[in-house]
């Protein structure tokens, strides 16, 4: 791998500022990188947090977008890895957390690809609009680049895929490059039963005895919208669905005051699957941002990262159960950030 200093101010120049780094970021110094208690710097791409973060995706305790960087969804993943193997869960990296992370698996993190004629296939979207009323003129809500394409086919940050290929356009097939060994394939058992936890933000995949399957970091609702409470199921599991907008949700900033269709694609409002639920309106879906996942609100749905939702669409099926969870601490923690806007 060519050295990250050599190519940053022409990576500057072309993609804007490089993501700031704790060490060169070649193939092997990530794949070989060894526990050290010294905190990562906030903010800072680091070789043992990219290997974290992938063997916990590996493992099924998602750490949302696999970007690097320490931050609140790698740490809620950690502590439900370490919680569920019955270890102490403070959410930082421990010497005995790392120990079982690396035991789990002993495949690389990072391997080489060979961008392929479908990653580089369109058609792609010049640009996303933000408002929904603009999104329904598109033809279909694709991906703006290959390189975003690229980067959520592996889970990881656009940052942190051109931080890990310097100079890389990713527009042409047969180049190769470095990307994230996450996990693939569907779920292991078929999933009995989904908890949202709405204080901790996370989405639970449970199997036959209450086994756990996987775990999600997720958006659940917000102080205009609330999600749902009580025990739901599954109406049914649509893949690249259409968004219909009802106006009677009266969503803020949205002035149509008729119904409109936003065509499917990654960058559909609810991404690339939609979980429906038996309440109205609400359902488990995916993302066209999964760097906001967790750290933003929705509208009552419950919202996760495109391959997350997936993973989580591949063993579910109509009548799964769907227990809420945490609504006292999540209307607290609601209101808190309602007068903070204010």
């Amino acid at each position: 791998m060519r050295p990250l200093s050599c190519v940053a101010t022409l990576l500057a120049f072309l993609w804007g500022p490089v993501p700031a780094v704790a060490a060169p970021l070649e193939m092997q110094a990530v794949n070989d990188a060894q526990w050290t208690q010294r905190p990562t710097a906030k903010g800072r791409i680091a070789p043992m947090m990219i290997k974290a973060q992938v063997l916990l995706d590996r493992a099924r305790f998602s750490p949302g977008e696999i970007d690097g960087k320490s931050g609140e969804n790698f740490s809620k993943a950690l502590k439900a890895f370490t919680s569920h193997l019955g270890l102490n869960s403070t959410g930082q990296v421990t010497e005995e957390a790392w120990r079982e992370l690396t035991s789990a698996s002993s495949e690389p993190v990072l391997i080489e690809h060979t961008i392929t004629d479908e990653d580089v296939r369109g058609p792609f979207v010049q640009s996303i609009p933000k408002k929904l009323e603009l999104m329904k003129d598109l033809p279909a809500l694709g991906y703006t680049s290959a390189r975003e394409k690229i980067a959520e086919k592996f889970h990881m940050s656009q940052d942190l895929l051109q931080t890990l290929n310097p100079g890389e356009k990713f527009d042409a097939a047969d180049h190769k490059i470095v990307v994230t060994n996450v996990a693939t394939g569907d779920l292991r058992a078929r999933v009995t039963r989904i908890e949202v936890d709405k204080s901790s933000k996370v989405v639970k995949a449970f199997g036959r005895d209450q086994r756990l399957l996987a775990v999600y970091p997720a958006t659940i609702g917000s102080a205009e919208k609330s999600a749902p409470s009580g025990q739901l199921t599954v109406t049914g599991v649509s893949k690249n669905p259409t968004y219909r907008y009802n106006p009677k949700y009266e969503f803020k900033g949205v002035r149509a005051t008729k119904p409109f269709t936003i065509k499917p694609g990654p960058n559909n409002p609810v991404g690339v699957i939609w979980i429906g639920l038996s309440s109205e309106g609400y359902g488990i879906h995916g993302t066209p941002d999964p760097s906001k996942v967790s750290k933003t609100q929705s509208h009552g749905c419950i919202r996760l990262t495109n391959w997350d939702a997936l993973s989580l669409a591949s063993a579910t099926a109509k009548g799964t159960l769907v227990d809420f969870t945490g609504d006292q601490e999540a209307h607290r923690m609601a209101s808190q950030q309602a007068r903070r806007k204010k």
